[in-house]
């Protein structure tokens, strides 16, 4: 039996900041409104170049789904789980907010729900995935910039990109082995 591996690759290089996967997720997902509620993100990097010939790139981030989780490790209550498929998950009703999987997590990908009294986060839209959907920052983007799918399928548009142009993980040194990549 072939097990799923869900991953995400994604083209920064055509990223223009519109935040339309942010809006998406935090709708879809019902996801607090505030600057430190999020599941996921677009940072903005420095300016490149001279002017009037200057560039801006953006990088989008969420939780990397980690195959070496170290917000699963420290997790008094076990709240923190992996799914056989990958996905990292949080069970609410198990969370008892100590916040130490927001400490352990280097990506900066969890936060603090003060409505559900639990630590939440990116869960790739599982309640989408697992009926045949997109999760919303994938379906929602105008560029897609983001493109999700599995990893041990090799047909998956996720393998063949992998497979096809360089890519980089963020962070590759901390060891967490992360799902998401990064086309250079």
């Amino acid at each position: 039996m072939n097990n799923k591996r869900f991953a995400m690759v994604l083209d920064t290089r055509k990223c223009i900041d519109c935040k339309a996967c942010t809006v998406a997720c935090k709708a879809e997902n019902h996801v607090p409104l505030g600057r430190e509620n999020h599941r996921n993100w677009v940072t903005e990097e420095h300016l490149r170049g001279k002017f009037p010939l200057l560039g801006q790139s953006y990088t989008p981030g969420q939780c990397m789904h980690c195959g070496n989780t170290p917000c699963k490790r420290v997790c008094p209550t076990s709240a923190t789980g992996q799914n056989q498929d990958g996905i990292v998950t949080v069970e609410e009703h198990k969370c008892i907010g100590c916040k130490y999987c927001m400490t352990a997590c280097p990506y900066d990908a969890r936060y603090y729900n003060e409505e559900i009294g639990a630590v939440d986060k990116c869960t790739f839209c599982a309640h989408r995935i697992y009926i045949g959907r997109l999760p919303a920052c994938v379906e929602t983007c105008p560029t897609k910039v983001r493109v999700f799918g599995d990893l041990n399928d090799p047909n998956s548009e996720v393998s063949r990109l992998l497979a096809k142009y360089p890519h980089r993980v963020i962070k590759e040194e901390m060891g967490t082995k992360p799902y998401l990549f990064y086309l250079i």
